[in-house]
C-alpha cells in the first residue's frame, strides 16, 4: 500500500493543553484498526519469499524499469550510486505484506512536517523518517514562496518519495535488492536491440531538453567525446538522468556548473545601483 495522507485544514477543539484537529483522533483510530486488520491478514497469509523473489526478478527483466532502476551523482569527489525510487517501489509491491507511504503531520507557517514510513506487517519491522519541507522553490536564482495547494503537494510528495525509498530499502533484505539491481543491469546490457549510436543521440537530446545539459557537459562528465561513448557510459548517464529527474541531485552539482548568488546572498541589495541578473536554471523541482 502506498499512501499520501494529509491532516491539515480540519476544525480544531481545545483539549486544555493543546489544540488538536477534531477528526485527528478518529483518523488515528481508523488507521490503527486498518493496520491491525492488515497485520492479521499478513500473519494468516505470509509471503512466499521464493515466489516474491521470482516476481521481483521478472519485473527487473522489463526494459522500461531497468532504465530507471539506478541513480548516480558525484559527492565529495566520489560517485554515489544506488537503487532508484522506482525500483524501491517495485521491490515493495512484489515483496508483499508491506505498508509504505507519506503522511503530512502538520502544515503551518509555510512549512509541512512530513513522515515517510515502510512497515513489514509480518515481522512488525518499521522504518520511519520525519522531516520538514519549506513551501519554497528555487528558480532562476530566486527563492519563491508557494501558495498554490497543487504546487505544495507536488513539492512535499517529491521530497517524501526519496525518504520512502530509504525506508523501503531499510526493510527489504539487502541481498534481494542487490540481485534486483544486477538483473536490471543485465536487462540493459542484453536487451537493447537499438544501435548504440542512436541511443547516445537520444540521450543527448533528452538531457538538453529536460535539464539544459549540453553535449559538451556530458562529454566532460564521461571524459571523452560522444562518438567514443561506450555501453557502460550510456548506462552511467542513464543513472545521472534518473538522479536529476527524481531530485536526488542538482544539475549544478553533477556537472560543476557555477551556482548563482540568490537575492538572500546579496548584501545591501536595496542600496546597490546595479541590477543583478540570475539566469541559472533550477536544478531541483
Amino acid at each position: 500500500m502506498n499512501n499520501v495522507t494529509t491532516l491539515d485544514q480540519q476544525p480544531t477543539f481545545n483539549t486544555g493543553n493543546a489544540i488538536k484537529p477534531v477528526n485527528t483522533e478518529a483518523v488515528i483510530s481508523r488507521q490503527a484498526q486498518e493496520v491491525q486488520a492488515a497485520m492479521v491478514v499478513a500473519k494468516r497469509f505470509p509471503r512466499d519469499e521464493n515466489e516474491a523473489y521470482a516476481r521481483i526478478m521478472q519485473s527487473c527483466k522489463r526494459k522500461s524499469l531497468a532504465e530507471q532502476a539506478e541513480y548516480e551523482f558525484p559527492r565529495g569527489g566520489q560517485k554515489v550510486i544506488g537503487p532508484s525510487i522506482r525500483l524501491a517501489e517495485t521491490l515493495a509491491r512484489n515483496w508483499g505484506n508491506l505498508d509504505y507511504g507519506i503522511v503530512e503531520l502538520e502544515q503551518r507557517n509555510g512549512e509541512s512536517t512530513m513522515m515517510a514510513y515502510a512497515w513489514d506487517l509480518e515481522t512488525n519491522t518499521r522504518q520511519t523518517k520525519v522531516f520538514a519541507v519549506r513551501h519554497e522553490r528555487k528558480a532562476k536564482g530566486k527563492i519563491n514562496s508557494l501558495d498554490d495547494p497543487r504546487d505544495i503537494y507536488e513539492l512535499v510528495a517529491n521530497n517524501g518519495s526519496r525518504r520512502v525509498r530509504a525506508c523501503i530499502l531499510g526493510i527489504i533484505p539487502g541481498d534481494i535488492v542487490d540481485a534486483a539491481v544486477d538483473q536490471c543491469r543485465s536487462t540493459l546490457r542484453n536487451g537493447n536491440s537499438e544501435p548504440l549510436n542512436d541511443r547516445i543521440r537520444k540521450m543527448i537530446v533528452a538531457f538538453d531538453e529536460k535539464f539544459q545539459v549540453s553535449k559538451e557537459m556530458l562529454e566532460k562528465y564521461i571524459g571523452c567525446e560522444d562518438t567514443a561513448f561506450s555501453e557502460n557510459d550510456v548506462l552511467r548517464l542513464g543513472k545521472v538522468f534518473n538522479s536529476l529527474k527524481d531530485g536526488m541531485a542538482k544539475r549544478e552539482d553533477v556537472f560543476n556548473i557555477a551556482k548563482p548568488k540568490t537575492e538572500r546572498e546579496v548584501p545591501d541589495l536595496k542600496l546597490s545601483n546595479e541590477v543583478s541578473h540570475f539566469d541559472a536554471k533550477d536544478g531541483e523541482k
